[in-house]
């Protein structure tokens, strides 16, 4: 690949980026949607039970609904998987899969962490769990993707 389209496609990774960060920050600190409302909740929740509410949200799956079970488990993984995958495009040194995965935690970890003193949600490790499952998914689709463009380049 030319170097002038590896830097339009890390330029545009970096922008994607930024997008991400900005819609990522909304939802989970702003959107009344996802019952993000500090004024009202005044306490700290938290959860530090490994699998804890990731097993509730299965079992009482029926009682809660599939939309709401779906957001809670999928959604953490989802919300993550720009993650693995962008920012190996926007930096070289991003290449290598546990760094990914230990920068996906880090994020997590913030975004949990700032959840619990703002009061705009709950410190939850699964939720901790899911959202680094996400990057570490983002990455090996980042890396399925650059393998096929590597072979298909090659062919051609």
């Amino acid at each position: 690949m030319k170097k002038e389209t590896k830097r339009t496609i890390r330029l545009l990774g970096r922008i994607l980026f930024v997008l991400y960060i900005m819609a990522l920050a909304y939802f989970l600190f702003l959107s009344e949607d996802y019952g993000r409302n500090a004024m009202v909740n005044l306490e700290y929740h938290y959860n530090l039970v490994p699998f804890k509410e990731i097993h509730r949200f299965w079992v009482y799956r029926a009682q809660v609904g599939f939309w709401v079970a779906f957001y809670n488990l999928a959604g953490n993984v989802i919300g993550f998987l720009p993650f693995g995958f962008i920012l190996p495009v926007m930096h070289r040194d991003m290449k290598h899969f546990w760094l990914v995965v230990l920068l996906g935690f880090g994020l997590s970890l913030l975004v949990e962490t700032l959840q619990l003193v703002l009061k705009v949600g709950c410190f939850d490790v699964d939720d901790l769990m899911l959202n680094t499952l996400g990057a570490a998914m983002g990455y090996l689709l980042f890396a399925l993707c650059d393998k096929i463009r590597r072979v298909h380049h090659e062919k051609v």
